[in-house]
């Protein structure tokens, strides 16, 4: 099979879980997909997640799913690396054959969901079974997992991680245990290995880009993608450690409104901020009240502050809607 050209790691930073732009009539945007995709390189993004459940991934058809991920990668165009989710349950041949079609369009990494390889009530061992199998399927292909809460949340052990980081072909990990703890566990399993954990849970970005996290990929970057380029940079900077403290706080309280109506309520911030997006969503999600709008237009102002006071650039300012 072709190899897409990539390096053995994935880049340190901030790797955004896509949204997928929708016509109102409910086709896909591909003009807007490859807007977001500048709007998301321009932020500073160290790469991009295509084809995950911020994308719909579940509300795409399989052609769809193969369109979406190759129309970023073209527009990406090598400036940063892309990785996509490339399995959607049944067989392990089945996935493993969808892995190898996803990956021939020039994706750097194939993203495994872990719930789709093991039912809620089979054990780790049938787990490690099968993603070891699926591994022995795809050749040389590069292969990250997704702790994806749909259709339920499937969580890999570090004991786990680390056998299947040591077959050499696990570079990204995107990290939805919501625990320190075992965010740090996992990266020490992993030490000596082109491997990355990119977490998920902003309540623990500081600490988690501490323990030594390659970065963070959470839906957040889908309203305020230039604050997470900015904290996986600054961290770790002695002279601004106020800010960091700042910043992180805001990510804290802002944590449950961002999750709700998702991803509405995302398209919608993207819109306020002047990016065109229609708010359509092909998921059945709460909706977006008059209420909640209220709440996230007061948040986007402080995002406004916030950007001015550290002094980033408007990326927003181009792409207003006229």
């Amino acid at each position: 099979m072709t190899s897409a050209n990539h390096s053995l790691s994935l880049p340190k930073g901030f790797i955004p879980v896509m949204l997928t732009p929708f016509l109102d009539s409910g086709e896909v945007d591909f003009e807007g997909l490859k807007l977001l995709t500048e709007l998301y390189i321009e932020a500073g993004c160290a790469g991009l997640f295509a084809n995950c459940l911020s994308s719909e991934m579940y509300e795409l058809n399989e052609e769809e799913r193969l369109q979406v991920t190759q129309m970023v990668v073209n527009q990406a165009a090598g400036r940063v690396p892309v990785v996509a989710t490339g399995t959607f349950g049944g067989p392990v041949p089945l996935q493993a054959d969808f892995v190898k079609r996803i990956y021939e369009i020039g994706v750097q990494a194939v993203i495994i969901i872990t719930s789709l390889l093991a039912d809620e009530n089979e054990s780790d061992d049938i787990f490690l079974s099968r993603a070891k199998e699926l591994i022995d399927l795809t050749n040389d292909v590069p292969l990250g997992f997704y702790e994806c809460p749909v259709p339920y949340k499937r969580l890999i052990k570090s004991g786990l991680l680390k056998e299947l980081v040591q077959t050499g072909r696990i570079i990204y990990h995107k990290d939805t245990s919501l625990d320190i703890y075992e965010v740090t566990d996992r990266i020490k399993a992993a030490e000596g290995f082109h491997f990355g954990l990119y977490d998920a849970y902003m309540v623990n970005a500081v600490q988690s880009l501490l323990a030594g996290a390659a970065g963070l990929s959470c839906i957040q970057g889908n309203i305020y993608p230039e604050l997470i380029v900015w904290i996986c940079k600054h961290y770790n900077d002695p002279e601004r450690q106020n800010d960091v403290s700042r910043l992180q706080e805001f990510f804290t309280d802002s944590m449950d409104l961002v999750h709700t109506a998702y991803p509405v309520i995302a398209k919608y911030s993207l819109r306020k901020r002047g990016f065109p997006i229609s708010t359509f969503t092909r998921r059945k999600v709460d909706p977006l009240t008059d209420e909640l709008k209220k709440k996230m237009d007061e948040l986007l102002q402080e995002v406004e502050i916030l950007r001015q006071e550290l002094d980033i650039p408007d990326i927003f300012e181009k792409y207003a809607v006229k």
